[in-house]
């Protein structure tokens, strides 16, 4: 029915606290993420919270495994979305 997309969002509430934490996971599952956007409130004050929007690649095995060690990083929580 055409190309399926899996959609990795990821809200850091404690964004200067984890950050360093949830890159070097990111790093460790790399080779399933295609795209990669990172936003947050910017300007006159810098957030301390941001949202991390990730399309992996369809299927991978690695997926659950990699979910499951973003949620364990304090301050960030992650929603998986097939379309």
């Amino acid at each position: 029915m055409g190309t399926n997309y899996t959609i990795l969002a990821v809200k850091l509430c404690k964004r200067r606290a984890c950050a360093e934490e949830v890159q070097k996971v990111l790093t460790k599952y790399g080779c399933v993420i295609r795209m990669r956007l990172g936003v947050h409130e910017a300007g006159d004050f810098c957030s301390d919270e941001g949202l991390v929007i990730l399309q992996l690649v369809p299927g991978a095995e690695e997926i659950g495994a990699f979910k499951k060690e973003l949620d364990a990083v304090e301050g960030a929580e992650s929603r998986l979305i097939e379309l």
